[in-house]
């Protein structure tokens, strides 16, 4: 009987190994919010436990945070092709997450589709608009690929990779409020907007609303000037990069091959040292709360919850050698 017990709870274990759980504080929503990270290049390992940790301590949400690993278990936003305990998805409420260029395999993805067509509300954020890439030919989900007519992302998101518009790792983002949808729930108690990502060059469809704008900065810091200059957008059309400044954020609500309707809140913004603002991270919150339906705070309380001292953004950057375990909240 001991060495069963002891096999169980080594199975219990393995089997929590590969991802983290947060448990609610305080008074349980009764939501489960599932966070999904998965990119090579902006953190989405270290900001999605945090953002979990934020929404389930300071909001009463249960937080899942899955990731993608390596063959020795150590997370590797390289592994293009995994997506740790996927079954989390079959109880999803809504789902949180930075993706760029995933290619599950086909359980996985099934698994991601059925919580899509539940109708499941979407907070994407930066790269996702770009998730998925290499599915093969003939695979049920080529079409999902970003280099197929924009792919998953501009179907569900509202757009697809188009170009850096900003200089990458030059010229930083402010967000500009736009005055006309200023009101909006997920706006509610967002101020002072700043990433240190520059901004994307994106057109959302005719559905979206635009909540915010990015304006395209001389450097990398909240203090300095608006750049200006001049460049061809995608369709060939020379605009100075901040006239029209581009939508950095957006929310639709669009209806899913099974019929039923998805919230989504999309943002080119939301790198792992993006996240340092509160501004943004509220917006996030702001996000998860109006797509599941739920009254938004006035002020969502987003402070952090232990440390948070993201690496910056770059390929072939990531800290080698974490597990999912390393992100559970300390006792």
């Amino acid at each position: 009987m001991k060495h069963l017990l002891l096999s169980l709870l080594a199975a219990s274990s393995l089997c929590a190994a590969d991802h983290v759980v947060y448990e609610p504080a305080g008074a349980a929503k009764g939501k489960h919010i599932v966070l999904l990270s998965g990119d090579e290049e902006y953190r989405s390992e270290e900001s999605m436990p945090m953002l979990g940790k934020i929404l389930s301590q300071r909001h009463g949400f249960k937080c899942t945070v899955l990731f993608s690993l390596g063959t020795d278990g150590t997370i590797d936003p390289t592994a293009g092709g995994s997506l740790s305990h996927p079954e989390a998805l079959d109880s999803a409420d809504a789902i949180v997450m930075l993706l760029r260029f995933r290619h599950w395999d086909e359980a996985t993805t099934r698994k991601f589709e059925a919580a899509v067509k539940r109708g499941v509300p979407i907070v994407a954020l930066r790269t996702s608009t770009h998730a998925f890439a290499g599915y093969a030919k003939g695979s049920p989900f080529e079409s999902w690929n970003w280099n197929k007519d924009g792919g998953w992302g501009r179907k569900v998101l509202g757009e697809t990779w188009v170009s850096h518009w900003g200089k990458h790792k030059v010229e930083a983002t402010k967000g500009i409020i736009e005055a006309a949808n200023a009101n909006h729930p997920v706006l509610r108690g967002v101020s002072d907007l700043f990433g240190n990502t520059d901004v994307y060059e994106a057109a959302p469809p005719a559905d979206a609303v635009v909540l915010v704008r990015g304006q395209v900065l001389q450097g990398m810091t909240v203090d300095t000037a608006p750049a200006s200059y001049t460049k061809p957008t995608a369709a060939k059309v020379e605009q100075d990069v901040n006239t029209p400044m581009m939508p950095v954020a957006w929310v639709r609500v669009v209806k899913n091959d099974a019929g039923s309707e998805n919230k989504i809140l999309a943002t080119t913004m939301g790198a792992a040292t993006d996240l340092t603002n509160e501004g943004l991270r509220r917006m996030v919150v702001n996000g998860v709360f109006w797509g599941l339906g739920l009254e938004v705070p006035e002020k969502a309380d987003v402070s952090i919850v232990g440390e948070y001292q993201p690496t910056m953004y770059g390929f072939g950057g990531f800290q080698k050698g974490l597990k999912p375990e390393g992100f559970e909240l300390k006792k």
